[in-house]
């Protein structure tokens, strides 16, 4: 129990300090995007590592890992510690970063498991010097790179969104690509080839200081447990660095498409490329294959990527249908599924989670989850998910009252008539049964639940709607 706990909280943690991480890399640039055919000044590149570690740029690379909080990598050095510690070393690690004999040091490895069974998603907690270091890279590359990136590509950039990602998806399906190939990367993060993403940030960073020291944190290992791990391939998901190294690598690969004219979409690693016909999508697939394995040296998982009808896949959790002649949105059923397992997770009596923190828990899933989903229809799912979450926290109070005089104190105090309580508390039928019973129903009424604090995805939606 103490370790599910424990790996639990870690989870939690690393997984709020990656995604503030690549919000922050998302508004770290406010440059506007200008078309390929225009110049590109590079420059002032030359200088670009003392502007890196310049005060001002490092200050303010400090203030948003700060922040973002997280967890303390391989030097134990916890964010409350990060003021003296810099105060103490600054212009000892700004000096070593300008001669070129800094060292970072290796990321400590955790892994996250995945939907899929039995699967982990690895990720890398750098050391918070080198958080701080790698963010104030990132604040003078991230303008310099915009200016390429493109107009197609969502992820991890400044004003733009998974929403905006999906409305372009709309736009292409209703201008009648109705065909698409769902692309599938396979462990993009841990095959990517570092001497062509050298390659191809050398074509745009000129200051080779600068080139340097990003390879020396590709190449900076891992610490699995007290192992030490090499990473001569691959790039460690998890740090500041890392989302902008990704959108730099699948550049080219927007480059490729657009140069032959494709509609396509991209976020992060998954990339969704529209065409009129069956006969196109499955030529397209073949031949981004061949450009993505033979140039880009990254490997495409052939059982995951498919080629179908714009109503049959999956993008970004949503699902796309026609109705009146455009292109809508509904929540996919796999994304139905995770929601229910979650739900599960919250209300099962074994995860020792307290009646008052309970509420918190299933108000911050509701939140989050209708936020994300909110532009799909989803009324209909909602009025079914509701009553089914209902009988789930019903059934943790009713789990809680072991004996049989318990059960029927509490019935009687919520209004159940005396010889109907004792009746119900003496019943040997399963706990979802039970919880699903008009008796439950009236003892644990809708309208006290809200009063306990629970917030119920249907009323939320309604008011995200109301706005």
């Amino acid at each position: 129990m103490g370790v599910c706990k424990d790996s639990q909280l870690q989870e939690e943690a690393f997984g709020q300090m990656v995604d503030a991480e690549r919000r922050e890399y998302a508004q770290g640039s406010s440059a506007h995007r200008i078309t390929p055919a225009q110049s590109i000044d590079t420059s002032c590149s030359h200088d670009l590592l003392e502007r890196i570690v310049d005060r001002d740029n490092m200050r303010a690379a400090y203030k948003k890992v700060k922040a973002n909080r997280g967890s303390a990598g391989i030097d134990n050095i916890a964010i409350q510690q990060m003021h003296d510690y810099f105060k103490e070393h600054a212009d000892e690690i700004f000096e070593q970063i300008k001669r070129g004999a800094y060292t970072p040091k290796p990321v400590l490895r955790v892994e996250i498991p995945k939907k899929e069974k039995g699967k982990t998603r690895k990720l890398g907690i750098p050391a918070i010097v080198d958080r701080v270091i790698q963010q104030a890279i990132v604040m003078q590359l991230a303008p310099l790179f915009e200016l390429q990136f493109s107009d197609s590509s969502f992820g991890f950039r400044p004003k733009r969104s998974a929403h905006d990602a999906l409305y372009a998806c709309k736009r292409h399906i209703d201008d009648g690509y109705v065909w698409a190939v769902d692309m599938d990367l396979e462990k993009f993060f841990d095959t990517v080839c570092q001497s062509k993403l050298i390659q191809i940030l050398s074509n745009t960073v000129k200051d080779g200081r600068v080139v340097s020291l990003i390879h020396r944190y590709l190449n900076a290992g891992v610490m699995v447990g007290n192992a030490f791990e090499e990473t001569k391939i691959g790039m460690p998901q998890g740090g500041p660095l890392s989302p902008l190294l990704s959108n730099i690598m699948l550049n080219e690969l927007d480059r490729e498409l657009e140069k032959r004219e494709h509609r396509f979409v991209r976020y992060a690693d998954d990339c969704m490329i529209f065409c009129r016909s069956r006969r196109a999508a499955e030529r397209v697939a073949k031949s981004i294959t061949r450009f993505i394995e033979e140039k880009l040296f990254l490997k495409v998982n052939r059982e995951k990527t498919s080629v179908g009808k714009f109503s049959r896949v999956k993008y970004l959790g949503y699902a796309f249908y026609r109705h009146k002649g455009e292109c809508r949105f509904r929540v996919h059923p796999k994304s139905v599924k995770a929601l229910k397992d979650k739900i599960r997770e919250v209300t099962a009596r074994s995860n020792a989670m307290s009646n008052d923190f309970r509420p918190i828990a299933i108000t911050r899933l509701v939140r989050g989850w209708v936020n994300y989903f909110k532009h799909a229809d989803m009324k209909e799912l909602l009025r079914s998910i509701d009553p089914w979450m209902r009988r789930r926290i019903r059934m943790v109070y009713w789990k809680q009252r072991k004996r049989i005089r318990t059960r029927f104190t509490m019935l009687k105090k919520c209004g159940i008539g005396e010889e109907q309580a004792w009746m119900f508390a003496n019943t040997r039928k399963a706990y979802w049964r039970v919880a699903g019973s008009p008796v439950m129903s009236r003892a644990i009424k809708t309208e006290q639940l809200r009063r306990k604090g629970y917030l119920f995805f249907l009323d939320y939606y309604e008011q995200m709607r109301a706005c």
